[in-house]
């Protein structure tokens, strides 16, 4: 048995010392002590064997690269015939169609972002020249601010800017807490609306019994007891603004007006204060963008809400993995036979099959995905954003991110063996674990761009959900008026699932080009769309002056650099070296092109330059109307709440309040 054993351990180990040798003299592409390594050279006399042992022959080296790549087409076929030729001529065509389609896109895409980036910038400023003036670019947001024992926030504010701006301070208004008083107007509004169908229908029972549900009791006149309700809520209202006014709840906040566009853009950029948590300034959104029913009144309180913010998002995120692997599970029926083997016979039939594997995955995804945004929005509005613009930016980048990573990402690691784990602990195989995964899961987007963006932007034509739970909604709620109320565009949802599509259409074009139709068919109905949505149905509610467009800029960037980290693992995979190594040069130049357009315009859609507003001030010198656009700055700011409202038909002093709000 010992001398059994060491034969084969002999046996084995001469072997691979016989592979190894055989390996190394390929590697040196020379004939070695086996006439087997070179028969051709052999035969044709152009080697000749050598039976002394050469170490320096066993040593590794990368000449036979060289001496391969160096023969030119010609000697090729001379030597070797007409069909090596085009044996090695397929495999320069699957090379360098991809090779270069990746160079060409990357080229193509830089080219249309800097185009549309420079477009974009030259009409913001061409914008901002010729609106009229408005509010918020003489007004700055003044926040967390210091204010001393028997002080008032309005005289604090006052005493500040007028020592440290005395000829450029035009006046301010103190952010105010007006949440019950919010209270208190919705009732008088809804108390408003029954009033007025009652008065309005003619059908509708003018009178009731005051007990028991109208069962029992004298009879009541409803249009006198409402009127007499509406007056009660009226004065309520009323005394509440007094109260409010008074400054007993003032928030450390004040909106903050100058003289000119040139001082406002100094007083913002500048810090006011030698803490850096005090008085701190922000640019102030339009009097109707601001977000009134939340004021963060303090630079702690602020920090604390974006970091729970935080985690609710990344809680979020990893609960929604749940959906995502039972989704998954329907586009592999194994995994779905071993989950549930009793459905084993029902599966095997093609059309239960073909309905579950295609189109079911994607519209359970999409039904789970409905509810993303609005809970983006809520995640927004509590994080201290004093806009509504702002608030929707951060819910379209929240939303924007969440769909790539639990659409893209978690399906395309879940649909190959759920990798996701393996690949945040080993981040360096990243590319060739894309590479398998992602073109596996090609007929899965393919399905999810017909339900989700064909039925989506042709459900927006009609409008199908606002017009069913408005059927649902109306029945119950017998106090809703029937003025049309018009829309505006939620940004926040339609742009992440654009740019989602993008991300599709790049990163799936040299791997799945049968994407591409579907990706154009829904970007030409986008296109007529959305034209005509804005044209006849929407109104826009503020106006941002394309601020929405470098979050565009961020996630093409965002597709290209991972489009080359599929094309990098996918050459890798398929052993062609030489294009893997000439794609590495791609996303750096990518990276270093959104930096140059980072530097050069996005500063353009932060703030003004310096020559613009001058140059605009000096333009509005002239105008006669600007003393009158002044005297209105004063009090643009106020908040609603604390103005007058009139809906009984008593038409006495109860149309202003007991104390003005002015400041």
């Amino acid at each position: 048995m010992l001398v059994s054993s060491l034969l084969t351990s002999l046996g084995i180990n001469l072997g691979l010392c016989i592979l190894f040798f055989m390996l190394y003299s390929i590697l040196k592409k020379q004939p070695g002590n086996f006439e087997v390594y070179a028969p051709r050279l052999l035969a044709e006399g152009k080697s000749k064997k050598i039976s002394h042992f050469n170490l320096e022959r066993l040593l590794p080296s990368p000449g036979w690269v060289r001496r391969a790549w160096q023969p030119s087409e010609e000697e090729l076929l001379s030597s070797s015939g007409l069909d090596t030729v085009v044996f090695m001529r397929i495999f320069i065509f699957r090379l360098w169609l991809h090779f270069c389609s990746v160079y060409i896109v990357t080229v193509w895409v830089c080219y249309l972002l800097y185009y549309e980036y420079k477009y974009i910038s030259l009409k913001r400023i061409a914008y901002f020249y010729s609106s009229k003036p408005q509010p918020h670019q003489f007004t700055i947001l003044v926040h967390s601010i210091p204010v001393s024992a028997g002080s008032s926030v309005g005289d604090t504010v006052e005493n500040f800017f007028t020592e440290y701006y005395p000829s450029t301070y035009l006046s301010n208004v103190v952010v105010r807490r007006t949440n019950r008083l919010r209270g208190l107007i919705n009732d008088a509004k809804k108390l408003y609306k029954k009033l007025d169908r009652l008065q309005s229908e003619p059908n509708q029972p003018k009178l009731k019994r005051g007990c028991c549900f109208g069962l029992f009791g004298e009879k009541v006149d409803l249009v006198d007891q409402y009127e007499k309700k509406l007056e009660g809520l009226e004065e309520n209202v009323r005394l509440e603004q007094s109260e409010v006014s008074l400054a007993g709840e003032d928030v450390r906040a004040a909106f903050v007006s100058f003289k000119s566009r040139y001082d406002a853009a100094i007083a913002f950029h500048l810090q006011q204060s030698i803490n850096p948590t005090q008085w701190v300034a922000e640019q102030a959104p339009e009097p109707h963008d601001v977000y009134w029913p939340f004021f963060s009144s303090s630079f702690m309180r602020r920090w604390i809400s974006k970091l729970l913010v935080i985690v609710a998002f990344i809680l979020l995120t990893i609960l929604f993995l749940i959906p995502v692997v039972i989704v998954q599970g329907l586009t592999n029926l194994n995994q779905l036979e071993t989950w549930l083997p009793f459905l084993k016979s029902i599966l095997t039939l093609t059309i239960v099959s073909e309905v579950i594997t295609g189109y079911l995955p994607s519209l359970i995804l999409q039904l789970f995905l409905k509810a993303v945004p609005p809970i983006m929005e809520f995640f927004s509005s509590i994080q201290g954003y004093m806009a509504l613009s702002d608030i929707e930016k951060s819910a379209c980048n929240k939303v924007l991110w969440f769909t790539i990573w639990n659409v893209f990402f978690a399906n395309v690691l879940s649909g190959s063996a759920l990798y996701l784990i393996n690949i945040i602990l080993d981040p360096k195989n990243i590319p060739a674990k894309l590479a398998v995964a992602v073109p596996a899961q090609a007929s899965f987007f393919i399905a999810y761009v017909v339900t989700s963006g064909w039925t989506g932007v042709s459900s927006e034509l009609f409008r199908v959900i606002p017009f069913i739970c408005s059927l649902i909604r109306k029945p119950f709620v017998k106090s809703e008026d029937d003025d049309i109320e018009v829309p505006s565009i939620p940004y926040h949802k339609e742009i992440p699932k654009i740019l989602f599509f993008g991300l599709l259409g790049i990163t799936y074009f040299f791997l799945a080009p049968l994407i591409l139709p579907f990706l154009l068919v829904y970007l030409c109905l986008g296109y007529i769309i959305f034209r005509n949505q804005f044209l006849n149905v929407y109104a826009p509610k503020y106006e941002t002056a394309g601020k929405f467009w470098p979050i565009v800029h961020n996630s093409m960037i965002f597709s290209l650099v991972l489009m080359h980290a599929i094309a990098i693992g996918i050459f890798t995979v398929k052993k062609l070296s030489i294009a893997s190594t000439l794609i590495f040069p791609l996303p750096v130049l990518t990276l270093l092109f959104n930096e140059y357009c980072r530097k050069r315009f996005l500063p353009i859609f932060i703030a003004y330059s310096a020559e613009s507003l001058i140059k605009r001030d000096r333009q509005d010198q002239n105008e006669p109307s600007m003393d009158e656009f002044f005297h209105e700055l004063v009090t643009a700011y106020q908040d609603p709440a604390l103005a007058p409202i009139q809906y009984s038909s008593n038409r006495d002093s109860l149309t202003s309040p007991l104390i003005s709000s002015e400041v």
